[in-house]
Formats: C-alpha cells, sequence, structure tokens
C-alpha cells in the first residue's frame, strides 16, 4: 500500500475516533444535528472528503445518519447500541423484558461486588431521581432515572454486563418516558433497590430490581 494511501487511512482513522468521542462523551447528544461539514472541517483540521470519508464509517455503523439537505444527526451511542435499537425496535413490551433480565442480574451482581464508593454514587443518584420527580421537568427525571439504573449495573464490576447494557442506553431512556406517560414511574421507589446493594443482600436486590419492571410489564395491555 502506497505511503501516502496509508497516512489517509490513519488520518480517516483519527476522525472517526474523534467524531465517536463527541457522541459518546454527550457532547453531539442522541437525536441532535451535529456541526456542518465546513465547521466541523475546520475544527478538526481536515479536508472535506476525509471528514465525509469519517462521517461515512460512523453512518454505516449506524451511530450517525446523514439526511440529504437537512444534515448529520446522531442516531445512536455506539455499533451496539444501534443495532440493540433495530433489534428491540418500539415494542416496549420486549425492551422492558431485556432490560429485566440485564438488571436483575446487575444488581445481584452489584450486591455481592459493590464498593463503598459505589454506595456513595448511587444514593447521590437516587437522592437526584427522587428531588426531580417532584418537578415538571420530565426530561431530566427520565435521564436521572436511566443513571441510576446503568449505575447499578456499573456496580456489578462486570464489564462485558456494563458495555452491553450501555448499548441500551437509548433504548432504556426511551422505554423509561415511554411508561412515565402511562403507568407513573414516578410512584416508583428504587430505595430498597439500593439499600439492598448497600447490605450485600444479593437475593433481596435481584427481587427490588425485578419487581417493578415485572409490575410495568403486567400493566402493558
Amino acid at each position: 500500500m502506497p505511503l501516502t494511501t496509508t497516512r489517509r487511512a490513519g488520518l480517516v482513522e483519527q476522525i472517526i475516533d474523534q467524531l465517536r468521542q463527541s457522541v459518546t462523551s454527550g457532547e453531539w447528544a442522541v437525536g441532535t444535528r451535529i456541526p456542518n461539514e465546513p465547521d466541523l472541517s475546520e475544527a478538526l483540521g481536515v479536508g472535506r472528503n476525509t471528514l465525509r470519508e469519517a462521517v461515512r464509517a460512523l453512518a454505516h455503523a449506524g451511530i450517525l445518519e446523514v439526511r440529504q439537505g437537512d444534515g448529520t444527526y446522531v442516531r445512536a451511542t455506539s455499533e451496539v447500541s444501534s443495532a440493540l435499537r433495530r433489534l428491540c425496535g418500539s415494542e416496549l413490551r420486549e425492551v422492558l423484558q431485556v432490560r429485566r433480565c440485564l438488571e436483575v442480574e446487575g444488581a445481584r451482581l452489584a450486591a455481592a461486588a459493590r464498593t463503598n464508593e459505589d454506595v456513595t454514587a448511587l444514593r447521590q443518584l437516587l437522592r437526584r431521581r427522587d428531588e426531580l420527580e417532584l418537578g415538571e421537568d420530565d426530561a431530566a427525571f427520565v435521564a436521572a432515572d436511566a443513571a441510576l439504573h446503568f449505575a447499578v449495573v456499573q456496580a456489578s464490576g462486570n464489564t462485558v454486563l456494563t458495555e452491553l447494557y450501555r448499548g441500551l442506553t437509548e433504548v432504556v431512556t426511551a422505554s423509561v418516558a415511554a411508561t412515565s406517560e402511562t403507568h407513573e414511574p414516578r410512584e416508583i421507589r428504587h430505595g430498597g433497590l439500593i439499600d439492598a446493594i448497600a447490605a450485600r443482600d444479593v437475593e433481596g436486590a435481584g427481587r427490588e430490581a425485578g419487581g417493578f419492571l415485572e409490575e410495568l410489564i403486567e400493566q402493558l395491555p
């Protein structure tokens, strides 16, 4: 392979990594339009052709979506997330069933492996969620609720489970929003779950994690 081609390929990979970081860091949220091509090309210090190759690669991976005449939008935070979104679609029952599988095991593992720092972080996230349930900012409440569930799985210490659950971020958030509209998840308390994890009560944590999801599934038509 010619040296210039190798260098170009390496530059494209660097730009792909930079664009991906803007998505995974939350700088570019799912559903938002990224900066236009001239501005982004200038900000990254690369030519438009290099930028277009990077964007095409991320669009092929399902992370970005190019809409002709409108711009490029963030579709998912990762390839895993994109694939899971396609698999889960908009079927709320299936999403909740998958959440139950992952969150119950995540809670059980968290109860066995949690650190004192994990417990402190979980209680802070729980307090934030409970404060927001009293307000009218639905989006903030949904984000706080989803962040708490992710933190529980993360406290499991199982990196594979955590990354798999991370890939479900968008569908988990969407399911929280959907159930907020019809099933009043603000009335659901997660204090028992965090207490069970803090007490290293493996069985209790599993019951707490699965209980409210089973209730939501049973209430679906």
